[in-house]
């Protein structure tokens, strides 16, 4: 390869990785049957584009269910400053109880998401693409008792996460002021890291 033809090839490589998706919703449905456009994309997921690894990690993780796969994408994302990849990074991490260092990187994660203000617009992003993309197909993991982030004994709001979790969901199906805040109020981050994580299980 010429070094005019390698520069040029680089020149694409960082179009097709740094160009901006369309949202699921603004995506016409016949995209994958025009040659031209499954190019495009095909291109673009190549150049490792941060949005098209998200959601295909998304799709590797709940519908394919390969775990490691998909959390090599979420990785690999999220080193490009993709804000939602991060999240779903910490989530995976966190509900892994065979893996102690992966649980506290996870936590290490989520700290950083909720110090920037980013954990609430990350979950939403979560929910549009695994909504809206594949309606009806996802299955996300099942969390456990051992699951549960907090260990700490001194803790008045340990284990209860769930319960709030409920209490927010049925107050949002009676259109209540009670769905809002989520766990804002919890002083406890690892709590915190525990609603986040029931809500993030419940998401499709």
């Amino acid at each position: 390869m010429s070094c005019k033809a390698a520069h040029d090839a680089g020149e694409a490589d960082i179009v097709h990785r740094s160009v901006s998706i369309p949202p699921p919703h603004a995506t016409p449905w016949w995209w994958c049957l025009n040659p031209e456009a499954k190019t495009f994309f095909d291109r673009c997921m190549a150049a490792g584009n941060p949005e098209l690894l998200f959601r295909e990690a998304l799709r590797e993780l709940f519908i394919r269910r390969n775990e490691n796969v998909g959390i090599q994408m979420l990785n690999r994302a999220s080193s490009r400053g993709h804000a939602a990849a991060k999240y779903a990074l910490s989530m995976m991490l966190m509900l892994r109880t065979d893996y102690n260092v992966e649980k506290q990187k996870g936590l290490e994660l989520y700290r950083e998401l909720d110090a920037a203000g980013l954990l609430a617009g990350s979950n939403a992003r979560c929910f549009s693409i695994l909504t809206q993309s594949w309606p009806g197909e996802v299955q996300m993991p099942r969390i456990e008792e051992q699951h549960t982030v907090c260990a700490s004994p001194r803790c008045s709001t340990r284990g209860h996460m769930p319960l709030l979790y409920d209490y927010r969901r049925r107050a949002a199906e009676r259109n209540s002021v009670h769905a809002f805040g989520r766990a804002a109020h919890i002083p406890c981050i690892q709590c915190r890291a525990d609603y986040d994580l029931q809500a993030f299980v419940n998401l499709p």
